[in-house]
Parts: structure tokens; C-alpha cells; sequence
């Protein structure tokens, strides 16, 4: 989220407040001070309440640390930790690997806020809800058993949709169906708060608040592009790097002239001002710059080739041509790749593929099956007689 503020680090991971924190955290000291003028006088209700706003960030924060333990001992980086309106959010570097390693991140969180609910509820119990002490811990017992509860909703990006989406993950084998699935359940989730959140507010159902309207819309947005993202990451598993290859990549045979090579590939075709150059075995020897050709008098074109002018590169991103869309578009945004070139089996080098190409296929893809369902639909226009 924009405008977080840096606390410092828990357990080696970055702390976050969101600006957003600070509103409910004065609107639940406000709400449960009030509450509590009747049985107390003085400053000592907004201490109380104060207190209790803090112990139920903190157990917020407790959930969210129990997600990051288990994404750790799988080898999981934690990004960070923020806290903000609705709660808090663990940040981790990637998925988990297996279904159940998935279901273990996402249900940890569910489990501490169970042990806390029986924590506070062991301690609540030797103190009166009269006292300071006890006017402190009984609410926060039910809050963690409330947290708990309503982050089991099977639906993302709540704890509950990442448990679906585990258990779909292992019945079809697929993560991104995981995701899509819950995605769509988190956005009917979400639907309904918002539907009872705006009777609610009209004065027709007793049902809802205007919380409820807003963890909708929460609910809504987040699970729509949870879902949206895993449906072009499964497009993108369906297909690999020789698919996304340019059709007319910059590659040319180390044999050829420099006339051949001008002629060829150069005059009348502005794209490309390097070029790739492959030896008889289409291996990779070095690549050549159109800009270096001006430094070769004309005259001397037909007695010099490629192998004599070609340039050695000490690093080129390379990438198996069996390798799915999906781990390319990674390998893409981790290394920060211009271009990355596909080579096959043996190593030699079947084309260059750019963030851009990949967008291409998924272009075409979509158009392709836009035009199928166009045609379908006209067939079943048609009318036959007989």
C-alpha cells in the first residue's frame, strides 16, 4: 500500500503502519471508551480502551506472524508485515510449492488467533469484566475468536480463500485454478457484504453496517484481481517460450558476407540494429551491431564475413525453449531482461523473445478465440431447409 510508514523490523521482517491504522485505532479507543463511562470514571475508560485497541492490533499482528513462521520454514522470504483499516497483511516473495505447504501458511494465521482466544479467555476468567483488567481482556478474547472465525470465510484473499485454494490446488493439480476458484467465491463473498451493507444503511435490514459495505468492496477488489491474475498466469502456463519466439528474430550464420549479410537482412529492414550470429551448428558465437558495419569500406563487403567481425558476449540471458510463458515472464521481471534468448536441447538458438512477443501471443490467443466464438454463434444462426 502507498504511504505505509516504516516501524522497524519483527524477526527480521519490514514493519509497516498504514496511514489508515491510525483512523481505526482512534475510532475503537473512541467506540469501547464510551462504552465504558458507566463502570469507570476519570481518564481511566479511554486508557482502558486505548489499551484494548492496542492488545487487538497486536493480535492482528500475532495472526499475521504465524502466516509468516510457516512461509519461512518453508524457505519463504517474508516481504513485510503492514498493518492497515482492515486488518493486516502478510507479504511473502512466492507461493508455496505443494498444496499442503500452501494450506499450512494459510491456516496458521486462523490458529494463532485460536491459542490467543484461549489465552485471553484463561486470564479473563480470574477477573470480573468490572475490574480495569478484565473490562481489557474479555474483549480481546472475542476478537480473536471473531478474527479467526471470519478469516476462515472460504472465500480470498481471506485465510479461508487460501485454504480453498489449497485444497483445489490438490484435487486438480493446478495452483491457478486454486486461485481462480476462490477468487470467484471471495468476489460472491463480497457481493453479498455489499448488498447487506447497503440495506443496512437504507434502514431495511438489520443485517450489516456500513463496515460490512466496506469489507465488501474490500472483499470485492481484492478477490477480482486475485482471480484476474491467476486466470493470465494459467493462460500463460499453457505455453511455453518456443510459442512467444519473434518470427523474424535478429539471427544470422557466421558464413555469411558482409554484403550478404547488408543485403539480406539490413537494407529495407530498419527493426533490428544487432543481430544474433550462430555457427554451422546453430550455436551461439557472439552477436554483431549494424552501426559497426560503417567502419568497413564498401568495397572490402564481399571479402569479409560475419565470423571475422563478430563480438563475443561475456553474458546473454538464454532460456530453454521447453520452459512455460509463465517462468519466462518471471525470469523476465526478476532479471530485469530486455530480451531473453530461447535455445533448444542441444543449445543451439531458436529465436529472441521479448516481454513484448509474449503480449503479442496473448493477443492473438484472445483474438483467435474471440473469432471461434463469433463463428460458433453464427452457425447456430443459420437456418437450414430442407
Amino acid at each position: 500500500m502507498n504511504g505505509n510508514i516504516r516501524i522497524g523490523n519483527l524477526f527480521g521482517i519490514p514493519f509497516f503502519i498504514n496511514p489508515s491504522w491510525f483512523l481505526i485505532l482512534g475510532l475503537v479507543t473512541w467506540s469501547y471508551g464510551s462504552n465504558l463511562t458507566s463502570d469507570f470514571t476519570g481518564s481511566t475508560p479511554w486508557i482502558l480502551g486505548f489499551v484494548t485497541a492496542i492488545l487487538l492490533f497486536s493480535s492482528v499482528l500475532a495472526h499475521e506472524l504465524g502466516h509468516s513462521f510457516v512461509a519461512i520454514s518453508q524457505g519463504i522470504p517474508v516481504k513485510s508485515i503492514t498493518l492497515f483499516i482492515f486488518g493486516g497483511l502478510a507479504t511473502l516473495e512466492k507461493e508455496s510449492e505443494t498444496p499442503f505447504q500452501a494450506f499450512s501458511v494459510a491456516i496458521a494465521g486462523p490458529l494463532v488467533s485460536i491459542l490467543l482466544f484461549g489465552i485471553f479467555s484463561l486470564i479473563a476468567a480470574s477477573f470480573s469484566p468490572n475490574q480495569p483488567l478484565g473490562a481489557i481482556i474479555y474483549p480481546v478474547a472475542i476478537i480473536n475468536l471473531i478474527l479467526a472465525l471470519f478469516n476462515m470465510i472460504p472465500g480470498l484473499p481471506l485465510d479461508g480463500g487460501n485454504v480453498l485454494k489449497a485444497v483445489v490446488w490438490k484435487i486438480t493439480g493446478n495452483p491457478n485454478k486454486g486461485v481462480i476458484f476462490a477468487g470467484r467465491v471471495g468476489q460472491v463473498i463480497g457481493w453479498i457484504a455489499i448488498s447487506l451493507g447497503i440495506l443496512s444503511v437504507l434502514g431495511i435490514s438489520q443485517a450489516g453496517s456500513l463496515w460490512t459495505l466496506l469489507i465488501g468492496v474490500f472483499l470485492l477488489q481484492n478477490a477480482g484481481m486475485a482471480a484476474q491474475s491467476a486466470v493470465v498466469q494459467d493462460k500463460l502456463s499453457q505455453y511455453t517460450a518456443r510459442d512467444a519466439v519473434i518470427a523474424d528474430s535478429p539471427i544470422v550464420g557466421e558464413h555469411l558476407s558482409v554484403r550478404e549479410f547488408v543485403n539480406d537482412y539490413v537494407i529495407g529492414k530498419e527493426r533490428w540494429k544487432k543481430f544474433l550470429v550462430i555457427d554451422e551448428n546453430q550455436k551461439l558465437v557472439g552477436d554483431i551491431a549494424v552501426e559497426d558495419l560503417k567502419q568497413i569500406p564498401t568495397s572490402d563487403w564481399n571479402e569479409i564475413y560475419l565470423h571475422e567481425l563478430v563480438r563475443s558476449i561475456p553474458e546473454v540471458d538464454t532460456i530453454a525453449a521447453d520452459t512455460s510463458l509463465l517462468e519466462v515472464a518471471k525470469t523476465i521481471e526478476i532479471k530485469k531482461a530486455q530480451e531473453l534468448v530461447v535455445v533448444g536441447e542441444s543449445g543451439e538458438v531458436i529465436g529472441l523473445l521479448e516481454k513484448a512477443s509474449i503480449v503479442n501471443l496473448m493477443t492473438q490467443e484472445e483474438i483467435a478465440k474471440n473469432k471461434a466464438v463469433v463463428e460458433s454463434v453464427q452457425d447456430d444462426d443459420k437456418v437450414i431447409v430442407n
